[in-house]
């Protein structure tokens, strides 16, 4: 563990936890109550601790992710938590000690907070971070304590998030990516989250050359998945969903997909794929039960999570194959198939994406343009229309993969 003085200091601060301006005010999406999200005036931020920046937000989305949120299926939340982790803008003011950042610069800032000094981002497992969230529920849960991400409940620090018209974003220096003028603000936007994020999937899962891949969840995330599978040369790539119009956005990327409302999932895999999958990602989370047992179970409260998507993706895959877990998972499950995984040799990785460590790389293939998020989006909106658009998100309305948002 580290025990430098400046990672000392910092482990008894918490820094992440906000202040705010008496007299100032900005407006939000605040979390009200299961499946109830209010846009509503709330004190505006300011700098908190000397390595802080405020930031005005220029663009911001909801994530699939928060539907977790909206549902009421998260533990932590709290009435009147701003949401949002993904965002960027400009930045109005800084802390003294913020070294690389300055005032009306333009940063995209990553979902997760790192605080640069310990153990663990020296490593570049930032995701792991020891400073910055302060939930003692997160260490009983797991075991440690996982970095706080962005306006995602208390488990994971309650740090106020930017679905709002600003944010403080702690330990600037680590958590904010400069943006080139030649890179808007559509094409920067998700490198706060789900263009790492998908990269984090291939690279938990061995994705190389020649791979032949299969990817649950056809959202915003696993839709980029399947791009960088692309840009890697897979073999064959393979989505599983059932919303029509992401079946239909993944054949226009040049997959194959199955859904698994038509088809039995492992039945269509085996018949593509006789061998197995090399590579597994899931991309869809613990909310989406498919077999009776686990719907009721989890009705009941004798699960938190579900792993049928788990089984089917440990099921499918090769023996010494791998499988990646990138959807949201945060508490117990019951009848995951360890057998199975034990038995075929599996490598099964899986975790919040450190996007510190991918978004310069994930920048230039941007700026390159070989990989352009903006496939994904479907809706273009104001902050305001923030209530009404995760009410249409949640019930799969419209056809909404993702949503781009100005305050």
């Amino acid at each position: 563990m580290a025990t430098n003085p400046e990672f000392q200091q910092l482990s008894n601060e918490f820094p992440t936890k906000p202040r705010f301006d008496p007299i100032q005010k900005m407006h939000a999406l605040v979390y009200d109550g299961k499946k109830k999200i209010s846009y509503v005036e709330t004190p505006k931020p300011v700098i908190s601790h000397p390595k802080d920046i405020v930031l005005r937000i220029t663009a911001n989305t909801i994530c699939g992710s928060d539907l977790h949120l909206y549902s009421g299926n998260m533990l932590g939340m709290k009435k009147g938590d701003i949401l949002g982790h993904e965002f960027m803008g400009i930045v109005e003011d800084a802390g003294s000690e913020v070294k690389k950042i300055h005032p009306g610069q333009r940063v995209v800032v990553a979902f997760d907070i790192a605080c640069g000094v310990c153990t663990f981002c020296q490593r570049e497992e930032y995701t792991a971070c020891e400073v910055t969230n302060c939930s003692e529920e997160a260490k009983q849960m797991f075991g440690h304590k996982t970095a706080a991400l962005f306006g995602y409940s208390h488990l994971t620090g309650g740090v106020p998030g930017g679905q709002s018209e600003y944010v403080r974003v702690p330990f600037a220096d680590i958590n904010c990516l400069p943006i080139p003028d030649d890179v808007d603000d559509e094409h920067a936007l998700y490198l706060s989250d789900i263009v790492p994020t998908a990269y984090h999937g291939l690279e938990l899962g061995g994705v190389k050359e020649g791979s032949k891949v299969g990817i649950w969840g056809l959202g915003p995330v696993g839709l980029c998945a399947a791009r960088w599978c692309q840009i890697r040369k897979a073999g064959r790539i393979i989505g599983i969903d059932c919303i029509p119009e992401r079946l239909e956005a993944a054949r226009k990327l040049g997959i194959e997909v199955i859904n698994f409302k038509e088809q039995d999932t492992l039945k269509a895999i085996f018949e593509k794929v006789p061998v197995g999958l090399d590579a597994s990602i899931e991309c869809a989370g613990f909310e989406y039960a498919k077999t009776w047992y686990h719907k009721l179970e989890r009705a009941v409260g004798l699960e938190t999570d579900t792993a049928d998507i788990l089984a089917e993706c440990i099921q499918a895959t090769r023996p010494f194959g791998h499988v990646a877990i990138i959807g949201v998972y945060s508490g117990y499950c019951n009848h995951f198939p360890i057998g199975a995984m034990m038995e075929k040799d599996l490598v099964v990785k899986c975790g919040q994406s450190p996007t510190q460590k991918y978004w310069k790389f994930c920048l230039e293939k941007i700026r390159s343009g070989e990989f352009d998020p903006t496939f994904v989006i479907t809706h273009r909106a104001k902050l305001s229309d923030g209530p009404e658009l995760y009410e249409k998100f949640y019930n799969r309305e419209e056809g909404m993969i993702k949503v781009f948002l100005r305050p």
